[in-house]
């Protein structure tokens, strides 16, 4: 009996069918199911029922597939600590980033590259997505580090959250129009609005001001991008609700920025992992570098 027949097995039971485990494991299907078979025959029992349109354990299958995630499991904890005691980190870290992040406040890449000239055997993966979606992919495991924006909604335990920057919700307007120092959340019920989408961390929160307000806003624009909303509301087609600009920001936008009042709103950005589960070396030092490279509190 060999390490990949286990590993074959149950990827099998996982996909419930021999074709598309196959695909996943990059083997021909005769090949993974003469793998199956030669397991079978040195165990002297069938693992797998063949018949109907899916593969299904049979009894002695149900019972032996625990066994073999655990060898499957404490194979790779033998890698692991090995590694760890070399000090060679290998494996792969998948990475989740909200849209706009990688500016130079904020530069992402810069890390991610100065991890990788260390440890050139770690591959890395960085999708960009909503706050809302890769929080739920942090929890699920898909994601092993998240750079996401906090909508005020409650984060269970199990996720490890660390702010890199918490900044005011402000209102980009127009040049000109009437003149005002500021402008309060109900006095924005009034506009039409320019936001980023559901499931960012901003307009979680700007969402849930208004609905304690009891209002729902007025959005007339939606996009990811800050730049975008901001050149919108230059325009004159409406308020745009975005992170606090610098004096220089605004000018080069073309914006005058208002702080928004009663209640005043705050976004913020956060790294977030999963904190209940061991996690593979390379993404605990990944982590650390980007809390470092962020500016993590």
């Amino acid at each position: 009996m060999e390490l990949r027949q286990l590993r074959y097995f149950v990827t099998v039971v996982e996909e419930a069918n021999f074709t598309r485990a196959a695909a996943r494991l990059h083997l021909t299907q005769p090949g993974l199911s003469a793998q199956i078979r030669q397991l079978e025959r040195e165990l002297g029992q069938q693992l797998l029922d063949r018949g109907g349109r899916s593969v299904t354990l049979t009894e002695v299958g149900a019972a032996v597939l625990p066994h073999a995630r655990a060898a499957l499991a404490a194979t790779e904890r033998i890698a692991t600590t090995v590694d760890e005691f070399t000090g060679l980190l290998r494996g792969h870290v998948r990475v989740g980033c909200i849209s706009g992040a990688g500016d130079e406040e904020f530069d992402i890449s810069s890390v991610l590259a100065d991890f990788h000239d260390d440890h050139p055997q770690v591959g890395i993966t960085l999708t960009e997505d909503t706050s809302e979606r890769m929080l739920a992919a942090v929890q699920s495991g898909e994601l092993d580090i998240a750079l996401v924006g906090l909508t005020g909604a409650e984060i269970g335990a199990d996720i490890g959250i660390d702010v890199v920057l918490d900044t005011p919700v402000v209102a980009a307007v127009a040049p000109g129009g009437k003149r005002r120092g500021a402008i309060t959340l109900e006095q924005l019920r009034e506009h039409q609005l320019i936001c980023l989408p559901r499931g960012t961390g901003i307009r979680g929160v700007f969402d849930r001001a208004c609905a304690a307000a009891g209002f729902e806003p007025d959005i007339a624009f939606e996009a990811a991008a800050p730049p975008l909303l901001l050149r919108l509301a230059a325009r004159g087609l409406g308020i745009a609700v975005v992170p606090a600009l610098t004096a220089e920001e605004a000018a080069a936008f073309g914006v005058r920025v208002l702080p928004i009042t009663e209640p005043e709103l705050r976004g913020q950005l956060a790294l977030a992992w999963r904190r209940d589960r061991p996690g593979r070396p390379a993404a605990k030092v990944l982590l650390g570098q980007l809390r470092i490279g962020l500016g993590g509190r």
